[in-house]
């Protein structure tokens, strides 16, 4: 049974680098197999449905075909629509009080080791708070996402992963649409 998948592209249509349509975006990922695919504004964010067998070599063969075509090594993280479904039940920020527009979710390639994650460091960023929980890093950051040291190269290299950062009303919307298209 095939099932919703998200697809997150980092660094694509941000400030000005990286152009890429969505339309051609999606494309490529019916190239690769997917079916009933659609983006979600300019940032690269991609909602499909595949066989599990190919959701592991999705990834792989969009990266290899935007990389062939505009020369972009693109990270490219996914997640089934249950998995961000999870991101959205268990955001430890949501619910006391934080602006969610200050929330963030930082998506990780891999699960990071366990010392790995708890040697964040809790005063890197003064003001801004953040939890590391399996493949995900919520942030919620009161002086806005442009000002916070919580940078995704930050977490790529403490946790030796790639990732990339989504703000929480993105994170919403993707999971509406995900289930819409259940």
């Amino acid at each position: 049974m095939k099932s919703v998948n998200i697809a997150l592209l980092r660094g694509i249509n941000v400030g000005g680098k990286n152009r890429l349509q969505m339309k051609e975006l999606a494309a490529m990922f019916v190239d690769a197999g997917c079916e009933d695919v659609r983006t979600y504004i300019q940032s690269g964010n991609v909602l499909f449905r595949s066989e599990p067998a190919l959701n592991g070599e999705v990834r792989a063969l969009v990266s290899a075909a935007i990389l062939s075509r505009f020369g972009y090594n693109v990270p490219i993280i996914t997640r089934t629509s249950q998995e961000l479904g999870d991101v959205v039940r268990d955001n430890p920020f949501v619910g006391t009080g934080a602006d969610v527009d200050k929330l963030h979710v930082v998506f990780l390639a891999d699960q990071p080791e366990t010392a790995s994650a708890e040697s964040l460091d809790p005063d890197r960023s003064p003001g801004d708070e953040f939890m590391a929980a399996g493949r995900e890093v919520y942030l919620h950051c009161p002086d806005g996402f442009a000002r916070t040291k919580l940078t995704n190269s930050y977490f790529d290299s403490r946790l030796s992963t790639i990732s990339t950062t989504r703000n929480w009303k993105t994170v919403l919307k993707l999971q509406e649409l995900a289930d819409a298209t259940a």
